[in-house]
């Protein structure tokens, strides 16, 4: 039998700092929204709000007034929202359910166990949120329930994973200052001859075309060049013969 919609749930992803990136760099190409959402696979309610977002009033190097889209401005513009987005932790939205605990803990004698409580519970209280068993451990461990563990016998029976194998890897590859590492100098564009570079890529292949974009932060001049392909070699080589042709512009590199 043939459909007409799509049965398959879809989650919704946020925006990542590298679609940011492309889509200023189809802006400045001059693409219309309704190219941008098909060339990065995403609605175009999507990127008409992300614009929206992202899009700020600067001078110019005339200083006069305009506005555009900013990449980087929406992502920090969207950092600052998640901050304020945050859980607000399940001892208050699961009171009810931690106070009648300690209060089932503590009795003597005890009849109830972390796990058969919190059965019984779904089962009395189906309409109010419930933590899952090892969620419950887990607060316990942490000191945040005042309930230790030698109040629980079965507890310390329990065959807990140990962290004692992972390892973090010394011999990382540092390929050189992070962005986030950037002073607030050249994040509020006070001063003339900060440049950042960014690769836009369409298939996820390092042998097909890319755009490379190369923008000064401050009077937000910028070069779009046409590279073969991104691969490390090529992406040097095109950098290079860029800082040839535009001398006066790299002159402080």
């Amino acid at each position: 039998m043939t459909q007409s919609k799509h049965s398959a749930t879809k989650h919704y992803q946020q925006l990542t700092p590298e679609e940011r990136g492309e889509i200023e760099a189809y802006l400045n190409a001059g693409k219309s929204q309704a190219d941008i959402a098909r060339l990065t696979n995403r609605s175009r309610s999507t990127i008409s709000r992300e614009i929206k977002r992202g899009t700020i009033r600067q001078r110019n190097s005339d200083y006069l007034f305009f506005t555009k889209y900013f990449a980087d401005t929406s992502q920090l513009i969207h950092d600052k929202a998640r901050q304020n987005c945050r859980f607000g932790g399940l001892e208050r939205v699961c009171w009810l359910f931690f106070k009648m605990l300690k209060t089932a803990l503590k009795r003597r004698p005890r009849i109830d166990s972390v796990d058969g409580f919190v059965h019984a519970f779904k089962q009395t209280h189906p309409d109010q949120p419930c933590p899952s068993t090892p969620t419950v451990y887990r607060y316990i461990d942490q000191g945040r329930l005042g309930i230790k563990n030698i109040d629980l016998p079965a507890k310390l029976r329990r065959h807990v994973k140990s962290n004692r194998h992972n390892h973090s890897r010394k011999n990382k590859r540092l390929a050189g200052t992070s962005i986030d590492e950037r002073p607030d100098t050249i994040n509020n564009r006070e001063r003339f001859g900060d440049r950042e570079g960014d690769l836009v890529k369409g298939k996820r292949q390092a042998s097909e075309p890319a755009l490379m974009t190369l923008t000064e932060r401050r009077v937000r001049y910028e070069i779009i060049v046409k590279i073969p392909n991104y691969h490390a070699d090529t992406c040097l080589k095109e950098l290079q013969a860029t800082i040839d042709q535009h001398p006066g512009y790299f002159k402080t590199i």
